[in-house]
């Protein structure tokens, strides 16, 4: 990048939103790899387990003699031993492999040679993806946001910059300072939330929130940085409360402020005009 003083004052603020979207979008990159990993991760500890249970109900029904018919028949009704582990388990239809490759991976397999199954290594698993892999997911977005700050740093102090001594004017930048110390207007956004229709979680998902977010006419890039910050449970959909955080921020870009680093803490709690 060029880190000199601009030469061309005209185009000063446009040159330095764009530098800092691309510093975004080379920055989400480790990101998304490190996310995608995580998520193969957390995908096949659920795997496993769910395997472990089904390996355990078959060896449990097997015989002291007869085992082989007993096999053949167990295979035979798979499908409806997917849907008992799926009931008594509590485990979701998506973790279970498929049947029929199943069926064919179990044909010549000799179960009884398994282990049994060890329910502390089970509740270790459980544990691990209930809450360790979640603490290690919430560290990734927050180490990307501290590096971004200390590189946004080094753009408001570079000399003549347009970011430079503004941010107690009430014009510019500065004039962000405003709406984020101002309390969240829910009730502002409620009744164009209930026209998309929440559903019983009292949420919007993606593709019907991608709509009014569209309409703002601003690029899918900046779209992309106010949904993340919205978004600050992380579940892919926007409550209420999330929504009227991405209106703001859309209200906030529109009227030609920057996005903040980080949202305001009287904007993470619940608080209504």
């Amino acid at each position: 990048f060029w880190d000199q003083p601009y030469q061309n004052d005209d185009n000063r603020k446009l040159f330095e939103a764009e530098e800092e979207d691309l510093f975004r979008d080379i920055q989400s990159v480790p990101r998304g790899s490190i996310v995608r990993k995580l998520n193969d991760l957390v995908k096949r500890c659920r795997l496993a387990k769910t395997h472990a249970y089904i390996m355990s109900h078959i060896k449990t029904e097997l015989p002291m003699f007869g085992k082989e018919a007993k096999m053949k028949q167990i295979i035979a009704n798979m499908p409806k031993i997917f849907e008992q582990i799926e009931r008594e388990r509590g485990i979701p239809a998506g973790d279970f492999p498929n049947v029929a490759e199943f069926q064919e991976s179990l044909r010549g397999f000799d179960v009884s040679k398994l282990p049994k199954l060890n329910q502390t290594m089970i509740d270790s698993l459980d544990k691990m993806i209930g809450s360790e892999l979640p603490k290690l997911m919430a560290q990734v977005p927050q180490d990307q946001d501290l590096a971004h700050e200390d590189y946004m740093v080094n753009v408001r102090k570079r000399e003549g910059g347009a970011l430079f001594d503004k941010n107690l004017t009430p014009f510019g930048e500065g004039a962000t300072m405003d709406i984020l110390n101002s309390p969240l207007p829910m009730r502002e956004y409620e009744f164009e939330f209930e026209k998309l229709g929440p559903g019983g979680d009292g949420k919007i998902n993606g593709t019907v929130a991608r709509g009014p977010l569209q309409d703002s006419k601003l690029p899918n890039a900046t779209l992309r940085r106010i949904w993340t910050l919205a978004d600050f449970d992380q579940d892919g959909k926007l409550s209420l409360h999330e929504f009227a955080i991405c209106k703001q921020l859309m209200k906030m870009k529109l009227d030609g402020h920057e996005l903040p680093v980080e949202l305001p803490s009287m904007w993470l709690s619940p608080v209504t005009e």
